[in-house]
């Protein structure tokens, strides 16, 4: 769950999505792409324009971004990111092409954060709850089109909600981090990291 953190140590384990089936969950019937697919989708990814941005936009703050190394893996959650490591799209966790681009902008929001926050600290409950309410807000993992796919129906005030529940999956799964000490984390807070959108004008 968390990431080699840039100046505040390392975390064993890598930021992840948090999308791995939870008891939260309903029961929804899944295709998983093969991996060859999967491959095909990394690539074609790095063309979205979503992506694009986001790569040039680190490479303008000083970022080291390309060739960042992006690979297709088999794994237990949806994504992950490691610092000097780079983004793993899980492969059995992907469904349709654009799941890997959405992957793919999430964690390069990780990655942002990680360069630009100079003291950024993934053992820090705060500090990682902040950078996945930005990156669970700022990729389009909770539009409501996705969320109905996945059981949940809820339209009035989803985005929020969904942006919480993803993120406390995330960080709960941090061994630095208890549910509790996660939920705190995420309240503590929301207001300045949901309306955080950098590298973008408003969210997209």
């Amino acid at each position: 769950m968390a990431a080699a953190a840039g100046d505040g140590g390392s975390v064993p384990q890598k930021t992840t999505r948090g999308e791995a089936p939870s008891a939260s969950d309903p029961p929804v019937p899944r295709h998983i792409m093969p991996h060859e697919e999967c491959v095909a989708g990394v690539r074609s990814a790095l063309k979205d324009p979503t992506v694009r941005f986001l790569r040039e936009r680190m490479e303008k703050a000083g970022c080291t971004v390309w060739p960042m190394l992006i690979r297709a893996a088999t794994c237990a959650s949806a994504g992950g990111y490691a610092s000097r490591e780079g983004i793993e799209v899980c492969c059995n966790h992907m469904e349709y092409p654009d799941q890997i681009t959405q992957t793919i902008t999430h964690e390069l929001i990780h990655a942002y954060d990680d360069c630009v926050g100079k003291n950024m600290d993934w053992t820090n409950c705060a500090h990682h709850a902040c950078s996945e309410i930005r990156a669970n807000h700022l990729s389009g993992n909770c539009h409501y089109k996705r969320e109905l796919m996945k059981g949940f129906l809820k339209i009035r005030g989803h985005e929020p909600e969904c942006v919480k529940r993803r993120s406390l999956e995330s960080v709960k799964n941090n061994p630095y981090c208890s549910e509790t000490a996660a939920k705190d984390a995420i309240e503590a807070v929301w207001n300045i990291c949901y309306n955080d959108t950098r590298p973008f004008d408003r969210a997209p």
